[in-house]
């Protein structure tokens, strides 16, 4: 027997969003696309190396030790680049290291290895570069630029760039959304004069400063950021201001933060990324480019799986890690996969062995585009099935998560019934969990 059941706590809490829009190119422009797709998307995957002396390359060690020599000369000769501070009582450092190897700090030697890879173990060139920053840092006041707050920036900078989880390896997780720059006031007192252009670039500096905060430079530490930038709703490539800033942008820190990204994840590429992606390369190295993945709207959170756990992924993404969500901890709710083969369908089973329990779920589908409906079937073969969701199809590469809940009045099990109807596989993402109702609660 069933009966149909509509509480408000069945309401699905999350819809379609709008279909991205981009203008459609010529069919020449489809191949250069294309083309230029391939080039980006397949080039070598960058891969951390360790920071353990014992694990360093003969040439290797020897670099670091040549630059450890010079730094300590330079100190003795000129007095110029470790020189004691204004209460001459501590070494200059960078990112709170000192920069002295005699101080006997285990993260000194991981900020050197930084600058020697950038420079592939050049000392010379490893060194000039340490001396810029150092000095760029200095007339830039980068070192108190977490003390002035975003209101000194701007609130509209922080909706465009934040820190938020860590990947499977650990590294933080920086957010780099220049959609935020969309609207034409906005964009027009960002980029349309120095004094927005400058504050832009102080943004991305201070998102740097933030997120390296978080790093663990020691040896075996977690001492590099994944960065994402989502370019939905970006500026066009059309206004040279923007081209400008962001090729400084880019510059900057490839300058000035060697070896603090592990990898670049371009996200709902437009047509003209590729274009700007041409005039960037010959600024960037072979290292950084190794860094970046390029990915299409429709491949995004396929994408991001690779690299970030589904529930530390924004729902936006169409992951399931929702702001402030109250529901579920990240102890609890461990996310699970059922794959459902083409022209066929998969259930969920969600226990509930007392009365008055609160069962709750989240999931996902790769590529959507299936039919869900769930139902309440009761212990007592003699009770009612309740439908909890009739029957309906969800779709489209924007769908956000479907969470659901249900209040059991006996015993039983909610089951959640997806039907692929696709000729491809689909990959299911769920998680749940069970709360006691206490006494004297509605």
């Amino acid at each position: 027997m069933t009966v149909e059941f509509k509480p408000e706590q069945t309401e699905m809490l999350a819809s379609p969003a709008k279909e991205e829009e981009h203008p459609k190119p010529t069919a020449a422009e489809e191949n250069r696309l294309v083309e230029s797709q391939d080039t980006v998307e397949k080039r070598p995957s960058f891969k951390e190396e360790s920071n353990f002396l014992s694990d360093l390359k003969d040439h290797e060690r020897k670099a670091l030790f040549e630059l450890q020599n010079k730094l300590e000369l330079q100190h003795i000769a000129e007095e110029k680049l470790l020189r004691k501070d204004a209460n001459g009582d501590r070494d200059l450092s960078i990112w709170g290291v000192p920069l002295s190897s005699n101080n006997g700090n285990e993260c000194t030697d991981v900020v050197l290895l930084k600058f020697l890879r950038a420079r592939d173990f050049k000392v010379k060139d490893a060194f000039d570069m340490l001396r810029n920053t150092l000095l760029w840092r200095k007339e830039n006041r980068v070192d108190s630029i977490l003390g002035e707050g975003e209101g000194e920036l701007g609130e509209e900078f922080g909706k465009a760039g934040f820190i938020d989880g860590v990947d499977r390896d650990g590294h933080p997780i920086c957010y780099n959304v220049l959609g935020a720059f969309q609207d034409a006031e906005m964009s027009n007192m960002v980029f349309g004069s120095d004094e927005g252009r400058k504050k832009f670039l102080r943004s991305r500096v201070r998102l740097m400063e933030q997120g390296i905060k978080a790093l663990d430079m020691r040896p075996g530490g977690v001492s590099s950021l994944l960065h994402v930038t989502d370019l939905k709703d970006a500026l066009g490539f059309s206004k040279k201001e923007v081209r400008d800033t962001i090729k400084q942008a880019v510059q900057l820190l490839q300058d000035n933060y060697p070896e603090l990204v592990a990898r670049n994840i371009v996200i709902n590429a437009p047509f003209w990324y590729y274009a700007l992606n041409a005039i960037l390369n010959p600024f960037l190295t072979q290292r950084t480019r190794s860094k970046f993945v390029v990915v299409r709207p429709a491949k995004v959170t396929e994408t991001l799986l690779r690299y970030i756990p589904l529930e530390a992924i924004p729902t936006h993404y169409g992951g399931l890690k929702r702001e402030n969500d109250i529901e579920f901890s990240r102890e609890e709710g461990k996310v699970l996969e059922l794959s459902i083969k083409a022209s066929s369908f998969g259930t969920i089973e969600i226990p509930a062995h007392e009365a008055r329990e609160t069962l709750l779920w989240d999931f996902v589908v790769l590529g959507w585009e299936v039919n869900y409906k769930a139902e309440f079937v009761p212990a007592d073969e003699g009770s009612y099935t309740v439908i909890v969701q009739k029957g309906r199809k969800i779709g489209g590469s924007q769908e956000e998560p479907i969470r659901n809940s249900y209040r059991n009045t006996e015993p039983g099990k909610i089951v959640l019934t997806i039907e692929n109807s696709g000729l491809k596989k689909k990959r299911i993402f769920y998680r749940f969990k069970v709360k006691t109702v206490l006494s004297g609660e509605s």
